[in-house]
């Protein structure tokens, strides 16, 4: 799956196992690709090496929440329904071009 950022694009990858939920971008460095987490209200950072961008989306994909350059060890749940949200986490400073309200096409 791509996601568009202004004239490029960036890999996302759905977090579907268990395994890949638990450790979504943990310990890595040079993240150059973003992380889908479907059915997720909340999200931590603990053990992250880089900083990240959240953004939280509806079942429309319709921008919720957006974190940007969050850091280590924090936690961050967002107000709405679990069943209903999703998470992705994308590489620090690269959620610029996003506001709140926009549709995400991937």
């Amino acid at each position: 799956m791509k996601l568009k950022l202004n004239n490029k694009y960036i890999d996302i990858i759905e977090a579907k196992s268990f395994k890949m939920r638990l450790y979504g971008l943990m310990g890595k460095t040079n993240i150059d690709y973003g992380m889908l987490f479907s059915e997720c209200n909340s999200i931590h950072t603990f053990f992250m090496k880089e900083d990240i961008d959240v953004i939280g989306l509806n079942e429309f994909n319709e921008i919720i929440f957006i974190e940007r350059n969050l850091s280590k060890n924090k936690i961050i749940k967002i107000n709405h329904d679990i069943k209903k949200t999703s998470i992705l986490e994308l590489p620090n400073n690269t959620s610029n071009c996003f506001n709140l309200g926009d549709k995400i096409t991937f």
